[in-house]
């Protein structure tokens, strides 16, 4: 763990109390005088160092010790147009894309994604949040929603298109933006959308999950 998370990180006294006492005193085991950083939601670029003082059943009491501006995030920008797959799938999927660096994930409906999955911001958040205290990144994934495959590639010209065809992609290509499709991929009628987008595909003649792939182009490019 590089960090964890406190609304209260900043203050001279800091209690911790309920799961964040237990996973750091009795999962992690941290004894009096230790020392460990917490960071604050309102302030994820600054860096607190406390110290552990005394523990009781419920509660540890930490002072500060320093603090400094400290910021950790992937130094290449990469967003991923995800057309919209099993909300599980992404749950699991998103603790790796945070630690990989990518800085947006556009999800959005393509012809064959199922219509009656819902998205849930607020729970892709708090995942996002563990994996950001264990890697020690200190910016969220930016999530947003578009209706459809044209409204994407209308507001994002520059678009590579990850689908067969086309030639394999190389990991020094210039890139800031990927669609992926869902499980089946995309249709004809969508595929005629591609004539003015660069197609990418992978060297491994696998077929990909659309999770697989996700991580892949992530892994290739960042």
């Amino acid at each position: 763990m590089k960090y964890a998370l406190h609304d209260g990180a900043g203050d001279k006294e800091l209690v911790v109390s309920g799961e964040e006492y237990k996973y750091l005193i009795k999962v992690r085991r941290h004894t009096i005088g230790d020392l460990i950083t917490f960071r604050n939601r309102a302030s994820l670029e600054i860096s607190y160092t406390y110290r552990l003082e005394k523990t009781d059943r419920n509660n540890g009491y930490f002072t500060l010790e320093h603090f400094k501006k400290e910021r950790c995030e992937s130094t290449s920008k990469l967003h991923i147009g995800w057309c919209i797959v099993d909300p599980k799938t992404i749950e699991k999927t998103l603790p790796m894309l945070t630690e990989l660096g990518i800085t947006d994930i556009t999800f959005l409906h393509c012809k064959r994604s199922q219509k009656n999955f819902r998205l849930d911001f607020e729970r892709y958040k708090r995942i996002m949040e563990s994996s950001m205290m264990q890697c020690g990144r200190t910016t969220y994934i930016k999530l947003h929603e578009a209706p459809n495959v044209t409204t994407f590639l209308n507001a994002h010209p520059d678009t590579i298109v990850l689908d067969f065809g086309g030639v394999v992609l190389n990991k020094n290509e210039q890139c800031s933006t990927v669609l992926i499709g869902c499980e089946g991929g995309f249709d004809e009628g969508e595929k005629k959308l591609f004539s003015t987008h660069r197609l990418r595909h992978f060297s491994n003649p696998m077929v990909l999950r659309s999770e697989t792939a996700v991580v892949a182009i992530a892994s290739i490019l960042l």
